[in-house]
């Protein structure tokens, strides 16, 4: 039987932000997981205002399920 994968309605996705500013290592502040990309946003405000690191890298992470669907 055929399955869609869809996000998991059920399970709200998190956004993430860690700053990789710095000449030698990385900074390595973090976010934290947030439930909106604005809350991570506002955070690489706060701590550009604070640092002026200016680099980030971001991540999203969901929940998937497979749906029986027919395609």
């Amino acid at each position: 039987m055929p399955y869609t994968i869809v996000q998991d309605a059920s399970a709200q996705p998190e956004y993430e932000a860690y700053c990789v500013s710095g000449e030698e290592e990385d900074c390595g502040a973090g976010s934290g997981p947030c439930q909106a990309p604005g809350e991570v946003e506002e955070w690489q405000r706060r701590h550009t205002q604070e640092t002026r690191h200016l680099r980030y890298r971001r991540s999203f992470a969901d929940y998937a399920v497979l749906d029986r669907r027919a395609y």
